[in-house]
């Protein structure tokens, strides 16, 4: 597992936007970003903003062949700041378009609602490139992630959409606490707590 940079942005943009371009049924990335003809652009903006994102205000981890990241966020360390500012003014305006940003802070608000008031580790996204997948990337990378953070004292908070990763999860030791199907697709929210 390697620790990402400013310099692997390129490598992790690219590699997030091959995980989710395909993926068109209702989840959190398509909930976000506008669907129209446009929306491998604006798909490629969000990733940009999600990697800005990690990268200020937590840690992204490449696997080692680069086929899998990890990006975490720490809540606490989230402060607005000019760039912060300028990279959602500019996700609003090329990704999720005027109309859709009010549907998108109501999201914000109800996963924010959902995390502890405690300082946490919000496993933000994982992304494996698709002809990776199955191939035990995504597994190594979590437990390497979670070996990494054992003793930090600081419980992991996620949410996901689909069964298929809530059993991944869910195997992992990772436990439902909540679920909620208010924007239109499913949502479950986890934690791992040591």
């Amino acid at each position: 597992m390697i620790k990402a940079s400013k310099k692997d942005k390129g490598t992790i943009v690219n590699l997030l936007w091959s995980t989710f371009i395909e993926l068109e049924f209702p989840n959190s990335i398509n909930f976000v970003v506008k669907q129209d003809k446009k929306r491998s652009t604006r798909l490629r903006y969000l990733m940009e903003y999600q990697c800005n994102v990690a990268l200020k205000f937590g840690e992204i981890w490449l696997s080692d062949d680069k086929k899998g990241c990890v990006l975490l966020l720490f809540p606490e360390k989230k402060r607005l700041s000019l760039s912060l500012f300028l990279w959602e003014i500019k996700l609003a305006l090329c990704c999720i378009g005027a109309e859709n940003v009010l549907k998108v802070l109501k999201r914000e608000s109800q996963l924010k609602e959902k995390h502890p008031k405690i300082p946490f580790i919000h496993f933000w996204l994982m992304a494996v490139i698709p002809e990776a997948q199955g191939k035990g990337v995504g597994q190594k990378l979590l437990t390497e992630v979670l070996k990494k953070y054992q003793n930090s004292n600081k419980p992991f908070y996620l949410e996901t959409t689909t069964k298929d990763n809530l059993k991944f999860y869910t195997k992992n030791d990772f436990t439902i606490f909540d679920n909620t199907d208010t924007l239109n697709y499913p949502l479950f929210f986890l934690k791992h707590e040591k």
